[in-house]
């Protein structure tokens, strides 16, 4: 084949054989692992190779890949039975030294030239890091209305199938007209475990019965955290609050096989390409559909993903095999998985399952470090009143570190104010926890509280909070009618902040047109908000849509904001 990505169309047969032969060489970085054998190692390449695993997990944030009876580069040689089975033994006294689990996910059939076949196989080894209960990850779920988005998170998280009326749904709804309407309104999220053998973790466990959050997260070594977002093009202002405040990892977009590409579709793929999320497809509803409507939708998705803006390679998923190759490419390449399910009948489910429980983390382990080298950084996306308790602050923190003692600043107020603030307990999941880390979720227990009003886009800061009314942007514009000039008013998304804006200002441009760009400065209508140089921005107004990364923020008070002690 002269295409690397040829054997992503090729026969199902022809791609078991070639795909892990097309392997690139191993890199000295990253969290996959190339060897040919681990037939009785002396002592001193024991530890060697124990560190060595030490150092793969390491980058994988908890998670290795080990490619075995592959050369360093690349090459499909495959071993005898009895080597394969004395390296794999190997490799699990390697993964019980750390305290890992090793689950093996495919083996591959090898012809040699003697007509010899020989096998090689590769295996997931896993451990949680110590700083962690289990390997998070964040799935921010898109797609238009009446696409089967919240029915099948219902399947994946319940256990249970569909009745083919949405009963599956009614679990992830928060209002009652949601229910009512059986369209979503709101951010709504559930999750979906896996433990060490790679088996599903729901609330409708086969083997320990009816499971509550708390105890899936106790028994799952790998959480997916499923953030429900909106379809309706009425609540956009919630999906693209969901998208920039939840800081999800994966995008997945949920097409209906029987509409095919309709509605917000475009303008979801849109939002999870210019945010810069790795993306993947599901079509559902193929059993109320024949054969011919699930190809139809199928070539409009592909033409889509492979257009101009997305020029990603589309990937069907049609087997374990392939589910398996989707995930260990996904972060790597520019591939789009594309998984077709039925909710009703549970077809390919199986699949997608696969693919979650082998999907790596987004952030390397490089990236976790620096993150929490920084000053901490939490953004408020929910605020509650529990009784007996007080105020409660939802959000993720974005950067640094959160412990039980810790005293930190919260704010802006409305004049632009912070209060020194020290926390009740911390919950992650429904489940008390001691330390929240960068890009994890939770909910921190504040008390009674009486200073000033809380809201969605306050930030708890360790040190230096400066808040702006004013602040300079570089901007393009993805979409407007005619031209943007100076005191153009739009609705700005940073982060958790959702506020008004006037264009104050143009430097060296009078007007912008589609695909433009420009540095503007923008001023907020209503009160300061806490901004940091270098944070992207999405803004919009009825169609116009737009994005941008903050160059300067023009502070509030020149004396800096009144903390309050």
């Amino acid at each position: 084949m002269d295409s690397e990505y040829d054997w992503m169309v090729s026969d199902p047969a022809v791609t078991q054989a070639r795909s892990l032969s097309n392997l690139p060489p191993e890199d000295e970085k990253g969290n996959v692992e190339y060897k040919l054998k681990l037939v009785k190692p002396t002592q001193s390449r024991f530890e060697h190779l124990v560190t060595q695993m030490k150092w793969r997990i390491r980058e994988g944030k908890g998670e290795a890949i080990y490619e075995i009876g592959v050369e360093d580069n690349g090459m499909l040689v495959g071993l005898a039975d009895e080597d394969l089975t004395e390296s794999l033994t190997t490799l699990e006294r390697m993964a019980k030294r750390l305290g890992a689990t090793t689950v093996e996910v495919r083996r591959t059939t090898v012809e040699s030239y003697n007509g010899l076949n020989k096998t090689a196989c590769e295996v997931l080894v896993r451990r949680v890091p110590d700083d962690q209960q289990y390997i998070d990850l964040r799935l921010a779920v898109l797609g238009n209305v009446e696409s089967g988005k919240s029915t099948l998170l219902g399947v994946l998280t319940q256990g249970e199938k569909d009745n083919g009326q949405g009963r599956a749904r009614l679990n992830l709804f928060r209002h009652l007209h949601e229910i009512e309407s059986g369209h979503t309104s709101s951010v709504s999220h559930e999750v979906l475990g896996f433990n060490s053998k790679g088996e599903v973790i729901n609330y409708n466990d086969s083997k320990q019965g009816c499971l509550t959050m708390r105890e899936i997260c106790q028994n799952a070594s790998k959480l997916i955290t499923l953030i429900d977002l909106a379809g309706h093009q009425k609540y956009l202002k919630t999906t693209i609050f969901g998208l920039m405040g939840c800081k999800p990892d994966f995008a997945m977009l949920v097409v209906s096989a029987n509409n095919g590409v309709a509605g917000t579709t475009r303008e979801h793929l849109g939002l999870a390409m210019a945010l810069q999320m790795g993306i993947f497809v599901v079509i559902s509803k193929i059993d109320i559909c024949p054969p011919c409507v699930r190809e139809r939708t199928l070539q409009q998705v592909t033409r889509l993903l492979s257009g101009p803006g997305c020029g990603k390679i589309t990937y069907p998923v049609t087997s374990n095999y392939a589910a398996v190759t989707a995930a260990r490419r996904f972060n790597s390449e520019n591939i789009c998985p594309i998984f077709m399910v039925s909710n009703v009948t549970g077809e390919n489910l199986d699949l997608l399952k696969k693919f979650l429980h082998i999907i790596p983390p987004a952030c390397t382990t490089g990236e976790q470090t620096r993150l929490m080298q920084e000053i901490t950084e939490f953004h408020v996306d929910e605020v509650y009143s529990v009784p007996h308790v007080g105020k409660v602050l939802g959000g993720t923190l974005l950067s640094g570190s959160i412990q039980e003692d810790s005293t930190l600043l919260l704010g802006p107020s409305e004049e632009g104010n912070f209060k020194k603030v020290q926390f009740q307990s911390i919950h992650r999941n429904r489940s008390k926890c001691r330390v929240v880390m960068p890009g994890q979720a939770a909910t921190l227990a504040l008390g009674e509280w009486e200073e000033f009003p809380l809201r969605k886009g306050m930030v708890l800061v360790r040190e230096d909070p400066t808040c702006c009314m004013e602040f300079e942007a570089n901007i393009c514009v993805l979409y407007h009618t005619t031209s943007i000039k100076k005191g153009f008013q739009v609705t700005v998304h940073v982060g958790s902040v959702c506020q008004s804006a006037i264009i104050e200002d143009m430097i060296n441009e009078d007007s912008l047109k589609v695909n433009e760009q420009a540095l503007v400065k923008f001023k907020f209508k209503r009160q300061p908000e806490f901004l940091r140089v270098g944070a992207r921005l999405f803004f919009r107004e009825g169609t116009t849509k737009g994005m941008g990364q903050i160059t300067k923020v023009y502070s509030h008070n020149d004396k800096g904001p009144h903390i309050e002690r």
